[in-house]
């Protein structure tokens, strides 16, 4: 209800992350070996892959995704992402619990 959407996007938040590790750990790595890598269906690795490649993220090559321009990036304000998501996480549930 309130937080399906906040839960629906930490799943394909979650996927995203998921198969951006698998390219960055086994890349160059085609759709289909994706999908059997991380168990996931080829149209959910290949919506993960279109936005990871919007993200700069990832990019593809003949042989398959690979680690694109962004990711250093992405890893070095990683902690701090989720260090701010986590407060905002705490502040919601500190209000729920005042209610």
């Amino acid at each position: 209800m309130l937080f399906d959407q906040i839960e629906r996007e930490l799943d394909l938040s979650e996927r995203h992350l998921i198969v951006l590790k698998t390219v960055v750990e086994k890349g160059p790595i085609g759709i289909l070996k994706l999908a059997e890598e991380t168990g996931m269906p080829t149209h959910k690795v290949r919506y993960s892959l279109r936005v990871l490649e919007q993200e700069q993220l990832i990019k593809p090559s003949i042989q398959g995704a690979i680690a694109g321009p962004a990711v250093e990036k992405f890893l070095k304000g990683f902690e701090k992402d989720m260090a701010r998501l986590q407060e905002m996480t705490e502040t919601i549930l500190r209000i729920g619990r005042s209610i």
